[in-house]
C-alpha cells in the first residue's frame, strides 16, 4: 500500500478510501530518535535558521522516508511557509497533492477541495463514507477518553495530547490504534488517582517540547483541554464529511476557533490558560486577541523554537504562573 505524507490533518478518510496509508509528518518527525538533527539537517540543505522548525523538520523526515513518493500538503489553513517546502520538496522528486481550506469555511469550496483530492488518489464518495463508518467508531473512543480526562482524575494531559494528535492518520492503521485505546481504557480503572489541584487548558498548535505536561503535574497542575489535538478527534458526531472538515476549527480564523475554546474552558472548569505559539510562526500575532477575548482567565504565552525540553526561563515562568493560579 502506497503511504501519502500530509503536513497536517486533511480529509483522512480520503486517504483510506484509496486504499493508501495517511502518514502524518508532524508525528514522524517529533518522535524521531534525533528531532532536533532532523532541522539541523533542512538548514543545512539551505532552509533558514529563522523559520518554523515544524517546516524543516516535515522536509527532512520526508526526504529520510523513502518509501514516501506523495504528500498531501495544506496550502489554506495552515503555515504559510509551507508553499516553499512544497517547492522545495517537488525538486527532490516528490509528488505534491495542495489541499486548501477556505478561509471562510465555504461548504462548496470545501466539497471541491474534497473531490479534488479523491480524484488525484483515485477513490469515490461511497468509499470514503464506508472508512468514515469505520474512523467514526474509533474517534468515538478516543472522545471517552477525553471526557476521563476533565471528568475523571486517571488521565494525563500527556496521554489526552497523545491518543487525540494521533488520530489525524490513526498511526497509519486504524484496527492496532483502536486496540491501543482500548488496551488504555480497560486498564483506567485500576490506576491511581492523578493529584493536581489546579486545571489548566492549552490552547495552540502541539507543542514541540515533550516535557510540558510532566512537568506541570510534577507541580499539582493537570492539562484538562488541548484545544487543536481535540480538533483532530473531530468530536462533533456529523454524518456529513463534508460539514465535519467545515465544523473542524484548526484551519480557520481565530474567532472561529475561540468560539469552541470558550465553551470548553466554561464546560472543563479551567483555573488557566496556557497559549503555545511556535517561533516565526504568525499565529504569535493572535495572542493579542486570544487574551482580550479571553480575559476572565489568566493566561500565560508560551513559545517554543526547536525540539527540546523545558528551558529554564520556561519553568521559571511556569512556576511562578502554576503559583500565581494556586
Amino acid at each position: 500500500m502506497q503511504k501519502v505524507g500530509m503536513t497536517t490533518t486533511i480529509p483522512v478518510e480520503v486517504v483510506y478510501a484509496a486504499g493508501c496509508i495517511p502518514v502524518d509528518l508532524n508525528n514522524i518527525f517529533i518522535t524521531h530518535e534525533d528531532p532536533r538533527g532532523l532541522v539541523e539537517e533542512a538548514e543545512t540543505a539551505g532552509y533558514p535558521r529563522n523559520l518554523c522548525a515544524w517546516i524543516k523538520g516535515l522536509y527532512s523526515t520526508t526526504l529520510q522516508n523513502k518509501d514516501i513518493k506523495t504528500i498531501v500538503a495544506v496550502t489554506q489553513g495552515d503555515c504559510s511557509n509551507t508553499h516553499a517546502l512544497m517547492e522545495t520538496l517537488e525538486m527532490a522528486g516528490i509528488r505534491v497533492i495542495p489541499f486548501a481550506f477556505p478561509f471562510d469555511r465555504d461548504y462548496d469550496l470545501l466539497k471541491l477541495q474534497i473531490e479534488k483530492l479523491m480524484d488525484a488518489l483515485g477513490t469515490t464518495w461511497d468509499e470514503v463514507y464506508r472508512v468514515k463508518a469505520r474512523l467514526d467508531q474509533i474517534r468515538a473512543k478516543v472522545q471517552e477518553l477525553d471526557r476521563l480526562t476533565w471528568q475523571g482524575d486517571r488521565v494525563k494531559g500527556w496521554d489526552n495530547h497523545l491518543f487525540q494528535v494521533s488520530c489525524s492518520d490513526f498511526d497509519g492503521n486504524p484496527d492496532a490504534f483502536e486496540q491501543r485505546i482500548d488496551a488504555y481504557l480497560a486498564e483506567l480503572p485500576q490506576k491511581e488517582p492523578i493529584k493536581a489541584d489546579l486545571r489548566i487548558a492549552y490552547i495552540g498548535v502541539p507543542p514541540i517540547v515533550d516535557d510540558l505536561y510532566d512537568y506541570l503535574e510534577e507541580r499539582g497542575a493537570r492539562v484538562v483541554f488541548n484545544e487543536v489535538q481535540r480538533q483532530f478527534v473531530m468530536p462533533f458526531g456529523i454524518d456529513d464529511l463534508v460539514e465535519q472538515y467545515r465544523t473542524y476549527s484548526y484551519p480557520y480564523g481565530i474567532f472561529y476557533r475561540l468560539e469552541d475554546i470558550s465553551r470548553e474552558v466554561e464546560k472543563r472548569q479551567v483555573d488557566g490558560i496556557i497559549h503555545y505559539a511556535q517561533s516565526f510562526c504568525y499565529r504569535q500575532i493572535e495572542d493579542m486577541i486570544v487574551r482580550q477575548k479571553l480575559r476572565k482567565y489568566p493566561i500565560l504565552t508560551l513559545e517554543g523554537d526547536k525540539p527540546s525540553k523545558l528551558d529554564a526561563r520556561t519553568r521559571m515562568r511556569l512556576d511562578a504562573f502554576v503559583e500565581m493560579l494556586r
